[in-house]
């Protein structure tokens, strides 16, 4: 079951190179933000994946609430920027 897990992990992971080619060279400034908040949530999956694989799920549930709400005060933070910047339509 672990190697179920961590193939799952290397998919996203390869997702995530996907999301990140996104940040990096996005059409607008939307899609970056799009982009890298995809990456977040990847990564908020790939930490639950890890807590299933060390069976320690209850710890890592933890981590990962607090990644997503960094990722959440994260993205609300730059759209609100770039909205007083002008940027946003």
């Amino acid at each position: 079951m672990n190697s179920f897990f961590l193939f799952q992990g290397m998919g996203l992971f390869a997702l995530v190179l996907l999301c990140l080619y996104r940040g990096a060279f996005g059409p607008g400034v939307l899609n970056r933000i799009a982009g890298i908040c995809a990456i977040g949530t990847k990564t908020l999956v790939v930490l639950l994946l890890m807590g299933f694989i060390y069976d320690r799920v209850e710890m890592f549930v933890d981590i990962s609430m607090v990644y997503a709400f960094l990722n959440f005060i994260g993205t609300i933070t730059a759209a609100k920027y770039l909205e007083r910047k002008g940027e946003l339509p």
